[in-house]
């Protein structure tokens, strides 16, 4: 039920913008939501790939950046990985990702303070954030309690 939720938020995002939700950028995105981990551009192609004919890289990061640009999918730099993004957030806003050592799991947690803390430090130190991400490691619940 995610994936076919994520896909009519992107596309209700795309036809807000009068951006186009291309078959390839569906496809890269349907993968990202069908995992519910982080997957890299290889692993993209690796699902992507039909029959031997192999999705070239290119296609990939052009589909992750263009997904990235609408916020409908964030990169997890320490992972060098993609996430698909469900919260309706704006594009220039903090992310949080709580990042499980043990199974990988990802969680993204929206926060109003947080967002605002960051802003104003950027703002008192005359900086604007480009990709204002927050990785956090730990332990996830499930991996605790098991």
């Amino acid at each position: 039920r995610c994936a076919s939720d994520g896909i009519a938020h992107a596309e209700a995002i795309c036809a807000k913008r009068n951006e186009r939700l291309t078959p390839m950028r569906r496809r890269v995105l349907q993968a990202l939501l069908a995992s519910h981990a982080p997957l890299g551009a290889y692993e993209l192609i690796d699902r992507l790939s039909l029959r031997g004919a192999r999705v070239a890289p290119i296609t990939i990061y052009r589909a992750l950046d263009f997904l990235r640009e609408q916020g409908l999918v964030h990169r997890i730099e320490s992972r060098n990985a993609f996430i698909a993004c469900v919260h309706n957030h704006e594009t220039a806003d903090p992310v949080v990702f709580l990042i499980c050592e043990k199974c990988g799991a990802v969680g993204e947690a929206a926060s109003a303070a947080v967002a605002d803390t960051i802003r104003s430090a950027s703002r008192a130190a005359g900086f604007t954030p480009k990709t204002p991400v927050i990785e956090i490691s730990g332990i996830c619940a499930h991996c605790k309690a098991g």
